[in-house]
């Protein structure tokens, strides 16, 4: 039986599995419905598995388990979420995730997902990799690395060949902060400063 930290700002999705892990036999030692809340108790409870969503009110997933890099404590992080983005992924297998379980598989993997992790293995949604065609070798893997979250999930939208102003809609936050999130990328990748570089960069490495 494993001590485990459920974060999701869903309540019936943090109920819902709450209940699923229970019914496994283990112990849910904390229920958060904020990122900040469940980095805290990650930090205060130390749960053997840490069952987080990326997307969350105050630190998304990804943050918490940037944060917990700096930390000697031994909790493994199982990442529960809709995100199915090569860049995402790549981003939270760098920072040592142990589980990548897409949401709308969940109720037929988390259990396999939680028993991998426990004997340290780290565990992926089959149809994750399936879709990704998942390369550990993958040309821009490592350079993927030097972007923030936002960053890639801007990149990941380019690569959709969405538009400044669409991407604000969609994140929620102004052309012009799009706009400098593209110059930073740009920089970061070494890019030419021509137009398309970045559009063409990012359908070549990141979608599929």
């Amino acid at each position: 039986m494993a001590n485990i930290l459920i974060s999701d700002d869903h309540p019936l999705t943090l109920m819902g599995t709450k209940t699923y892990i229970e019914s496994l036999g283990h112990q849910i030692c904390e229920l958060c419905s904020n990122g900040i809340s469940a980095y805290n108790m990650i930090l205060q409870r130390k749960p053997d598995i840490a069952v987080l969503d990326i997307n969350m009110p105050g630190m998304n997933g990804i943050e918490i388990l940037e944060k917990l890099q700096n930390e000697p404590i031994p909790t493994r992080v199982i990442l529960l979420t809709m995100h199915n983005e090569n860049s995402i992924f790549h981003r939270a297998k760098a920072l040592g995730v142990k589980g990548y379980v897409l949401k709308e598989f969940s109720t037929d993997v988390l259990e396999t997902c939680i028993k991998a992790v426990l004997n340290n293995e780290t565990w992926f949604s089959p149809e994750l990799t399936a879709k990704l065609n998942m390369n550990t070798d993958h040309a821009g893997g490592n350079l993927l690395d030097k972007l923030t979250f936002a960053e890639k999930k801007i990149i990941e939208l380019i690569g959709r060949q969405h538009t400044s102003k669409e991407i604000a809609g969609m994140l929620f936050i102004s052309e012009k902060t799009v706009e400098n999130h593209r110059s930073s990328i740009m920089k970061k990748l070494d890019l030419p400063a021509e137009k398309n570089a970045l559009l063409l960069w990012a359908v070549k490495n990141i979608t599929n």
